[in-house]
């Protein structure tokens, strides 16, 4: 939703409140839609396609991924509407846990989580760049630095600049996957695809370890419900709209990514699917043909570099933030703004850590890891929504979570399924995850004792 840049009096009229929470049903239906939505439903196809070996186990993986976003986004509601406060999450965690968890989870953000995003589409970006103009692979990593960087002067140009720009592209995120699902889905299809009997491919080992890693890869397709709670504030009757909202909005997102994973796997063999970088592409073309497919194509393009500035206008704001409270080594210098009100060296930090990523790991292997790190907090959310209805049993909560304890309960053990199987199949993934996030610790210390 817009933030207003600045309180023009402290004195606000009944008529400027009203105003401010004028969001009906479908307007805020549409946000959640729009906000979680992006780039993991055409490229972590591939990755999920590889790690469950079998339609049936493709498909169960990202409908359970909805079904689990579904409950979190309910329960983390309850914490947004009640404590409507700058810096969403960071406050639930302070609130619930302490300072020093809320330190915690900034830093992971500003190492790992919004620079392995900028890092992961940027190489993505680049690869079906290369693909579509037929370059060789040693281009993806110059290609992807390219995309980061020009977003980040993009956003130099200040917050209108940014604003309009991730307008424009978010028309480009909706026409591809209309076109897929549209024309996919009514074309008689290569190969019969059917969600029974749910089994695994004959090469993924286990089932649970299969779906746990097929899981994994559609979380990062259904990130951003942890924002979907901060519109509550700006609705009309937030107790009854903001769970419907949420929980229509996502059963919605996990419907489109549900018909356009069924699209693809109409179009191609799951074995053609599996691990394939160009598989957007590939099923555009057999839909709409060469040309057809690479304007889709195109259209895609426009949507990821769309999503990168997304993550690159929240990301560097989260340094600048920390650096005005000197949380950070050299806080004065990400503090600082140019001329345009923009924080460029906080923005600078950003890119070049996501740069840094570029050049050591490819698509999966960042999503993954960012996927793992931020869910160790999210899961902390959901225990925070427990933890602060006995400790704050008088907050005004405007919402309060549907079928509690049941959905909370839901979230946690979905977050603890995910947190785990990632330690299970991906263990060094998770530790080096775990080690960047654990090195705030010692920054946390050596600020606090410089700043006391």
């Amino acid at each position: 939703m817009p933030n207003n840049s600045t309180d023009l009096s402290k004195g606000l009229t009944k008529e400027h409140n009203e105003l401010k929470r004028s969001l009906s049903f479908f307007p805020a239906l549409s946000t959640v839609m729009g906000t979680v939505i992006g780039a993991g439903v055409f490229f972590k196809a591939a990755s999920v396609a590889t790690v469950t070996g079998s339609p049936s186990l493709h498909l169960l993986s990202w409908l359970l991924g909805g079904i689990i976003s579904v409950c979190a986004g309910l329960t983390a509601a309850e914490l947004a509407a009640a404590i409507p406060e700058t810096g969403g999450m960071l406050r639930y965690i302070e609130r619930a846990y302490g300072e020093f968890w809320s330190y915690l989870l900034g830093w992971a953000q500003v190492i790992v989580y919004f620079p392995a995003n900028v890092a992961a589409l940027s190489i993505i970006f680049a690869t079906q760049f290369k693909n579509l103009f037929t370059l060789p692979n040693n281009v993806i990593v110059p290609i992807a630095v390219v995309a980061a960087t020009t977003i980040m002067l993009i956003n130099f140009m200040g917050s209108k600049a940014s604003g309009i720009f991730q307008s424009v592209t978010l028309v480009f995120k909706l026409v591809p996957l209309a076109l897929i699902v549209i024309f996919g889905l009514f074309r008689e299809g290569d190969v019969a695809v059917s969600l029974f009997p749910i089994t695994q491919g004959p090469d993924v080992g286990g089932f649970l370890p299969a779906l746990g890693a097929g899981l994994l890869a559609t979380m990062f397709a259904y990130d951003g419900w942890i924002h979907v709670g901060n519109i509550a504030g700006e609705m009309k009757n937030p107790t009854r709209d903001l769970p419907r909202a949420i929980a229509f909005g996502l059963i919605g997102v996990m419907a489109v990514y549900f018909v356009v994973q069924l699209a693809f796997l109409k179009t191609i063999d799951i074995s053609q699917l599996a691990g394939n970088e160009n598989a957007a592409m590939q099923v555009a073309g057999k839909i709409f043909g060469n040309m057809g497919g690479r304007l889709v194509t195109v259209g895609i393009l426009i949507s990821v570099y769309g999503t990168i500035n997304g993550y690159t206008m929240t990301g560097m704001r989260l340094p600048y933030t920390m650096g005005l409270k000197k949380q950070l080594p050299f806080s004065a210098k990400l503090a600082t703004l140019n001329r345009f009100k923009v924080p460029f060296v906080a923005g600078i930090v950003e890119l070049v850590i996501a740069i840094m990523m570029m050049m050591v790991g490819g698509f999966d292997v960042l999503t993954d890891m960012l996927v793992f790190v931020i869910w160790i907090f999210y899961t902390l959310v959901f225990i925070a929504v427990f933890k602060i209805r006995r400790t704050e049993p008088e907050l005004v909560r405007p919402y309060k979570v549907l079928f509690y304890p049941i959905i909370p309960v839901i979230a946690i053990l979905g977050g603890i399924f995910i947190i785990t199987m990632t330690l299970i199949n991906q263990f060094q993934l998770a530790i080096i995850g775990t080690l960047l996030t654990l090195l705030g610790i010692p920054v946390y210390w050596y600020m606090k004792r410089k700043n006391n």
